[in-house]
């Protein structure tokens, strides 16, 4: 049976989280200290499904602990809860590698629902790697994505990327000049196809472009598509 981690000071929260995911079938386990949580993390984390983690936590904070562990090559999927709507807050939490966030207060149930599409996400992320009629490697202008080393390069030289913009680059380069509305994208590289806002889609597409256009305001790659979403386009008109 699949093991979730929670990890949050507060009890109630703890209680709440582990009750849930109990009736939906998870083993759970809790932690409420955010250094003794990357130790456990460190030592078993291959017996973990999901990580659900707080932002602010004694010991060391969740963004922290994001960042660690993904220096660590530990890609155990994380869900963040926070109490904080600050768009940086939630813009940090990302880009250290997180693959979703929940905000406090929230549902028991979409919780449990979102942690269930990141879950399907990373299954079938796992499925792909071992179909060997899949291509390998993909290729638009300067940009390669490496799917069998999980590598992306700009103009041969090595970018680091977090798994869940890996994911939306890889979509939108197996999509290339179709036009994907926000609602898609949460649909194709989250597993939900609708939330309270879209601003996670937004946040992934500005750090992508940050890594592989030469100017991010003016994009020749991954471009807006006023109203509906983005359009990705291979600049060298090459359909590699």
């Amino acid at each position: 049976m699949p093991t979730v981690l929670v990890v949050d000071d507060e009890e109630s929260i703890r209680t709440l989280v582990a009750y849930n995911f109990e009736r939906a079938g998870y083993d759970v386990e809790t932690v409420e200290d955010g250094r003794q949580a990357y130790e456990v993390i460190k030592q078993h984390h291959a017996r973990m499904a999901l990580i659900v983690l707080d932002l602010m936590l004694p010991g060391m904070d969740g963004m922290e602990i994001c960042r660690r562990l993904r220096q660590d090559k530990i890609d155990v999927p994380i869900i963040l809860l926070t109490a904080r709507d600050e768009e940086v807050d939630l813009v940090l939490g990302l880009e250290m590698g997180a693959d979703d966030y929940v905000k406090k207060p929230f549902s028991p149930r979409e919780l449990v629902a979102r942690a269930r599409a990141v879950l399907r996400r990373f299954d079938a992320d796992g499925e792909d790697e071992e179909d060997e009629e899949s291509p390998k490697v993909l290729k638009a202008g300067f940009v390669t994505l490496d799917l069998s080393k999980h590598e992306l390069l700009f103009d041969g030289e090595l970018i680091d990327i977090t798994p869940k913009e890996f994911e939306l680059l890889q979509y939108f380069m197996e999509n290339k000049e179709h036009v994907l509305s926000r609602d898609q994208l949460l649909d194709r590289v989250w597993g939900y196809s609708s939330a309270t806002d879209t601003r996670i889609v937004d946040v992934h597409v500005s750090h992508l472009r940050d890594k592989i256009e030469d100017d991010p305001k003016n994009p020749v790659y991954i471009r807006t598509v006023r109203g509906i979403g983005y359009k990705f386009t291979d600049p060298s008109g090459r359909n590699a």
